[in-house]
């Protein structure tokens, strides 16, 4: 299940972009998505991603990525260098992630960010019943080894965006099946209801 959590929401983000984008994807992992954008958007991708193996994998697929911490920053690339900028299933893992997302919408004119939703039902009756930290499916990991270091809801990501200046262009609140596809039913309290919020950030 560890492996698979970052395939989560390629279908919704592959229909965000249109072809021929430009295209940078921050923790690009093995670089699936951005090798599945090639396939079917024909867009220009680059990744980065902190894991040396991953970077190779992605390298294999014919994906052009590069092994880098973006808690760094992004100082290399100029600004509006993107189309769109992804964040997938990655802005928890940051240690800044204010400043990870100030850098990323400096480089790229729009930024597609997805998140688990720590505020999902299972994960409240996972803490209220058992009084432990949760393990569903949207966060597969033990407390000790989890690469999460800011749990977020898509209440709390709404609230930052309007208190930090970010424009919501879209928002998008799924659920998934056994198989990672997503649901297409709506959602009625999303912060409650949805396993994942994906947001997709313009420039004003």
């Amino acid at each position: 299940m560890k492996e698979t959590i970052f395939n989560i929401g390629y279908d919704l983000i592959t229909k965000e972009i249109p072809g021929g984008s430009r295209v940078l994807d921050l923790g690009c992992g093995d670089g699936e998505l951005l090798a599945e954008l090639k396939r079917k958007k024909r867009i220009e991708g680059f990744g980065i991603e902190i894991s040396p193996e991953s970077v190779g994998i992605a390298l294999s697929k014919g994906v052009f990525a590069c092994q880098a911490d973006i808690d760094e920053g992004l100082s290399d690339y100029k600004d509006n260098s993107f189309d769109y900028v992804i964040l997938n299933q990655t802005i928890q893992n940051t240690k800044r992630p204010e400043y990870v997302l100030r850098e990323i919408m400096r480089i790229g004119t729009r930024v597609i960010i997805s998140f688990p939703n720590f505020s999902h039902i299972l994960i409240r009756m996972n803490l209220f019943f058992r009084g432990k930290m949760p393990k569903t499916k949207s966060l597969p990991y033990e407390w000790y080894d989890t690469p999460n270091i800011h749990m977020l809801s898509i209440k709390d990501f709404r609230t930052f965006c309007r208190q930090k200046g970010f424009s919501i262009e879209k928002e998008i609140n799924f659920n998934t099946n056994i198989n990672n596809s997503t649901s297409s039913k709506k959602i009625v309290f999303p912060n409650l209801f949805a396993m994942y919020g994906l947001f997709v950030l313009k420039k004003d």
